[in-house]
């Protein structure tokens, strides 16, 4: 059954998944990018990224109650396969550190408006999923509590609105306060997703190299 602890423990780890930087730099580059309708646009793209939250969840939930042990099963080889995936990506980004290289700047593409916006909020987002830990670990709680159906799927669109809550949050300050925001968040962006330098690092592709191995342990051990 569905009580208050478990409830606020849900509400915890949505809260911790909404932490998304794939799907809030989504929404950044909507509010910088020189779009005549930013706000329906940017709407679209946090609803896409609404719907494969939901639609992700509700399939793992409605499978586990179906399938019981075996999808329990299952969603323990995603996690690690995960996990294993994460390790190659810090293990590739690792090699790459060890050379000089421009890091190309991340930009909408030239198809981008307010028609393909959730479809793309669907595809980064679902992208993203994988590594959404704790999302498995909620569904898992929910159906260890023998939580019902329809109420689990309620908790599940709850749980998906409040993954997309720090987007819809940015998107209305970045509407009101439309200069102060778009000020600070080029700044953020010209940091984090603008074509620069990067040079080569021992230290940092050392460090990246033991993280991956520190994730692939991690993977191997579940």
């Amino acid at each position: 059954m569905l009580t208050a602890g478990l409830l606020w423990a849900i509400a915890g780890l949505a809260a911790l998944d909404s932490l998304n930087p794939a799907t809030v730099a989504g929404v950044t580059l909507i509010l910088l990018a020189p779009l005549h309708r930013r706000g329906p646009t940017a709407l679209a793209y946090v609803a896409g990224a609404y719907l494969v939250v939901l639609a992700v969840g509700s399939g793992l939930l409605l499978g586990s109650a179906t399938l019981g042990e075996a999808v329990a099963g299952a969603a323990t080889w995603v996690r690690r396969g995960a996990l294993l995936l994460a390790a190659l990506v810090l293990l590739i980004s690792a090699v790459r550190r060890l050379k000089t290289r421009t890091r190309r700047a991340v930009v909408l593409p030239a198809w981008f408006g307010p028609w393909t916006a959730a479809p793309l909020g669907v595809l980064v987002t679902g992208a993203d999923l994988p590594n959404a830990f704790p999302y498995l670990i909620a569904i898992e709680r929910l159906n260890a509590a023998a939580v019902p159906t329809g109420t689990g799927l309620v908790v599940l669109a709850l749980y998906a609105l409040v993954y997309c809550l720090p987007c819809l949050l940015l998107l209305a300050v970045g509407l009101i306060w439309r200069r102060r925001t778009t000020s600070r968040l080029r700044g953020v962006y010209e940091r984090l997703g603008g074509e620069r330098l990067q040079p080569r690092s021992v230290p940092a592709a050392l460090g990246l190299l033991l993280l991956a191995a520190v994730v692939a342990a991690l993977a191997l051990t579940l």
